[in-house]
Formats: structure tokens, sequence, C-alpha cells
């Protein structure tokens, strides 16, 4: 769906894009809008019932006519049970299946998008465009229809009637009903600005309030609670006053909106019974009581109609903002490149420089000049002060990134022209911050693997240092490790990472501060894992603790995104140079 999308939030405009997004369901939709009209019937027929049952009554015309107009008035009644379930399953499935396919849309065009572009866009912002404003497109479809749909159908039925029963009427109401629902929206205007005054009060009552609870500790060291209390107290007096003031003014604009309204409508039926006395028309009673009931609904319709500006407003901004998403270049582009089938683990760093900046200009380059070749089984560190572009180095070896100028080799094949996905089967991450879903640890160290035994899972454990701990778990690798895996301490995360790393043998691995944040016992398990885990493969790796890179083949020392050193450690520490100034800092 997302390549059918794609173009569809290029210069469109947005109710265009809403069209192009129920394009497979027009026909539902067709029976959604017929099937309203019948089940609403009774609301805009019952005026002209009301009518010749007056008119039978006060004219002593044939009884039959009353029967008749009852049977009509009951038949419409009771179908409008099966052609309201009707109405709903057709439309509110058509609006469901809409915002599924939209939801699924901005997942896969999210799994398409350039690890730069996530790193501009948090996570918070992409998850508010799945979940609220797929929503808000939602319930804005699903209120024209309820809503749009109710109004339109009780003008143009009332009209049509009007029209035939009372045409002369046909020119008051088209300037009369607008007028008076004109009054109602500029009242209900007001009545929303101090709304909306309100609801910002009580989000500032929301952030004190949170952060009251985030300074609980440190209030509570300092003995500040009183201090805390105050701070809260005020706010929640603001929010008091303007509470109370929101609800004299609702109150008085609401009084004020119905005594107009029914004002209106009391000088209508005055008007309309007059015109009927003096027969300056020749309208009947029942239709003075038709014409009096048609006031009311009509311009409660248009008053309807004008209220859903809004919300349709809401729902377009919607439909920008996922179309944000959607539209975003800054794809990975894997499609037609060559296949990775086998990889030895030679990596090659040619001339290599990368900028952050959109087009590779606007910022100094985070990595410059930089040539290196990591030979299979080689096992790299990279050192250097923050900023020196070490991260970077990593994320162009996993690929997320795209030299600015330069070339990588992988293989001795040029990395631009393979097709990344493919490649990464061959590789394994492991970051400074291990990543679980909410699931139990087999899922967790298997994560998108098929069909894998038992046995296999706890060698990878076994190898990791994890089964210690797991075994000792009531569940064993059936635990559920809680959300980003919140039942786990860091270490027991860590080793976790490194067994969903160990099975899926990679070729070349990443080793990212895997040890920074560890107790030393901790770090004494992963480093034996860690052990295992580098024996055989190419692996580059960052990292402060001198425990962690000593052992390394080679130690690549950079500054300025440049290479300054390389060596062993021992040989670096000969030199006297950076490195050496690095390890006795």
């Amino acid at each position: 769906m997302v390549g059918a999308l794609d173009h569809r939030y290029r210069g469109e405009h947005p109710v265009r894009t809403l069209a192009y997004l129920f394009r497979e369901d027009r026909l539902k939709l067709l029976v959604a809008v017929l099937a309203f009209l019948v089940k609403h019937s009774p609301t805009w027929l019952l005026p002209l019932i009301t009518a010749n049952v007056v008119d039978i009554v006060v004219g002593h015309r044939p009884i039959t006519g009353l029967w008749i107009n009852t049977a009509v008035l009951l038949t419409l009644l009771l179908l409008n049970y099966p052609f309201h379930l009707l109405y709903v399953r057709c439309l509110h499935g058509a609006i469901r299946r809409m915002g599924m396919g939209l939801r699924s849309a901005l997942c896969r065009r999210m799994q398409q998008l350039s690890i730069g572009y996530h790193s501009r866009v948090s996570a918070a912002v992409l998850q508010t465009k799945v979940i609220r404003d797929v929503e808000s497109v939602e319930q804005t479809t699903q209120q024209a229809g309820d809503m749009g749909l109710s109004a339109f159908a009780m003008l143009a039925g009332g009209l049509v009637v009007i029209a035939l029963r009372v045409p002369a009427a046909i020119p008051v109401f088209l300037v009369v009903v607008p007028a008076a629902a004109f009054l109602v929206m500029r009242m209900r205007t007001r009545l929303r600005e101090d709304n909306e005054s309100f609801r910002r009060e009580v989000e500032k009552l929301s952030t004190r309030v949170s952060e009251m609870t985030t300074l609980i500790p440190i209030t509570r060291a300092h003995g500040l609670e009183q201090d805390a209390l105050h701070r809260v107290d005020g706010t929640l007096t603001r929010v008091l006053r303007k509470g109370l003031r929101l609800d004299l003014l609702n109150g008085s604009f609401g009084a004020l909106a119905w005594i107009l309204l029914n004002a209106l409508g009391v000088a209508f039926l005055a008007g309309s019974a007059l015109v009927a006395y003096y027969q300056v028309i020749p309208i009947t009673a029942g239709d003075v009581v038709m014409l009096t009931t048609f006031f009311a609904t009509l311009t409660s319709a248009v008053t309807s109609l004008l209220s859903l500006t809004p919300v349709i407003s809401r729902g377009l901004a919607s439909v920008r903002s996922i179309g944000e998403v959607l539209q975003a270049p800054d794809l990975e582009h894997n499609s037609g490149k060559d296949e990775v089938v086998s990889v030895r683990g030679e990596v090659e760093f040619r001339g290599v420089e990368f900028a952050y900046g959109e087009h590779g200009e606007d910022d100094a380059p985070a990595v410059t000049g930089f040539s290196l070749t990591a030979v299979p089984g080689e096992t790299i560190a990279l050192v250097g002060p923050s900023g020196a572009g070490k991260s970077t180095v990593l994320n162009l070896v996993i690929g997320f990134l795209r030299p600015t100028s330069g070339q990588i080799l992988l293989d001795g094949r040029d990395m631009e022209t393979l097709d990344m996905r493919t490649y990464r089967r061959f590789l394994s991450v492991v970051p400074q911050e291990s990543i679980l879903f909410e699931g139990t640890i087999r899922e967790n160290v298997t994560y998108g693997m098929a069909d894998v035994s038992e046995d296999r899972v706890r060698q990878a454990l076994r190898d990791a240092n994890a089964l210690e701990f797991i075994d000792r778990l009531p569940d064993g690798l059936d635990t559920v490790v809680g959300e980003r895996g919140a039942r786990l301490s860091g270490g027991q995360k860590q080793r976790l990472a490194i067994a969903r790393a160990l099975i899926r043998d990679p070729r070349v691995l990443i080793l990212d501060e895997a040890t920074s944040a560890l107790d030393n016992r901790s770090e004494a398990l992963i480093q034996e894992a860690l052990a295992r885990l580098v024996a055989g493969r190419t692996v580059l790796v960052v990292a402060h603790r001198l425990s962690t890179i000593r052992g390394a083949d080679r130690i690549v020392v950079m500054r300025d995104g440049g290479i300054e050193e390389v060596g062993t450690h021992e040989e670096l520490m000969r030199l006297r140079g950076v490195y050496a100034g690095l390890q006795s800092a």
C-alpha cells in the first residue's frame, strides 16, 4: 500500500487523498449512503405526517387517512434497525479498513526509511502519527458521515417536502434558517475560545504535577514538601478560577443561545399562524405545525454542518501529518541491487568521508579521509574522544549511512551495489543499551528466526553466560522479560543481546560500547561471553574500557573524523601518543 499511497501525498489536496484511501470501498460507501437515507427518513417525514394528521383532525377528514399515515411512519421506524446495521457495517467497516491500511502503510514506510531519518525524527513523533493521527482521520470521517449525512438528509428531505407542500415558504427558509444557525455558531465560537483557555490551564496543571512527582526524591531529601505543594496549589487555584468562569460563561451563553433559537421559533410560529389565519397564502393548520417543526430541525441541521468545520480541519491536518512520513524521500534503496549470498568478512574503507548535512555539504564531515582494511576474523577497536566519528564508522559498516564520498568494500564488492537487507543476514550488532521487546526470553533471542531448536537456544545462552540466571527463573526460557526488558538487570539484558548475536553465527560483528554501563561482575561475565562471540569473526568494537579493547588485533585511534594512530595496545603504548594519553586520562 505504501507505493500506491506515496504519490497521493505529493501536491494533492487532503480531500482527494481521503477519496483515494476509500477507493476500494466506493460501492460500500454508496450502499451506506442509501441505507442512511432510508433509516433517517422518519426524521424529515415526521413533520409532514404530523401535518396530515392535524389536517385530518381539524377538517374531520376520513379516518382511514390517519391509519395510512400511522402505518407509513411505523413501517419506516421498523426499517430503521436493519438499515442502520447495514449503514454501520458498510461505512464504519470502510473507515476501519482505511485506518488499518494507513497504519500498515506507515509501519512499512518506517521500515524502509533510512536510519538517518529515524535519528532526526523522534520515535514519539512517529508513534503519534501511527496512533493519534490515523485515529483523528478515522474520527473525522466517522463524524462527517454520521453528522454530515444526518444534516444533509434533513436539509434535503425537509426542503423537498416544503417545496412540494408549501412552495411559497422556501425563500423564507433559505434566508431565516442560515441566519439563525449563524447566530448560534457565533455564540459557540465564543464558548470554544474560553474552553481552549481552560484546556491550556489544565495542561499547565498536568505539567506541574508531572514535575512534582519527578522531583519527589529531591523534594523529600531536602524537606521541601511545602514548597512543592505551594507551587501546585497556585496552579490549582488558577484552574479553579478558570473553571468557575467557564461554567458561568457556558451557562449564560447556553441559555442565551437557547432563548434566541426558541424566540426565533416562536416568531416563526406566530408568523406562519398569521399567514394561515388571514390566508395570505393558502396553508392549513397542519402546514403551520409542519413549517414550525422544520424551522427548528433545519436550523439544527445547518448548525451541525457548520460545527463540522473544525473537526474536518483537524482530520485534514492529520492526513497531511501522515503524508510527511509516506512521502519522505529518505529511503534505503535496495531494489535491483545484488543479493549477498555469502560473506567472508573483509571490510575495506577507501578514502571514506561522511557528513550529516542534508546533502553532505552543510556540516563539517563526521568522518574524513578514512582508509582501513579489516581482514576476515580480525578484531578492530575504535577509540577516541567523543565526536571523533567512531559511531559513524560503525553505522557505515552496518549500511545505515552511505559515504558522502569514497567507497566501502565488502569482500571486494562496493557496498553501494549490494542489497543491504541480504548483507545484514550475516551481521550482528550488540549495542550499548540492549533493546528487548515485551516477549519471552526465547522470543527475544530467536527474534526473526524460525524453527530454532531448544538445544541451539540453550547453547547460545550458555555461551553468553546467561543460563546461570535463566535456569533460576520459574518459567525459564518462557519468562516474559517485560517492556524493553524491564524485569531484567542491565547485565542480564546485555547477555541476552550477546546470545541473540551468537545464535545467528554472524560473519561481521559490531560491538558498540557493549560493557560501558555494567558493574565489574557483569562486565567479567560479558567479557568472557564476548571472547566466544568474536572468535573467527570480523569485529569492529567501540569501547572506552581498557579491558574491552586491550585484546584487539588492531586499535584505531580516531580524532576529528580521521585516523591518528593504528596498532596493537602494546605498540600504541610504546608510541606514547594519543592512545597513551587516552589511557592515562
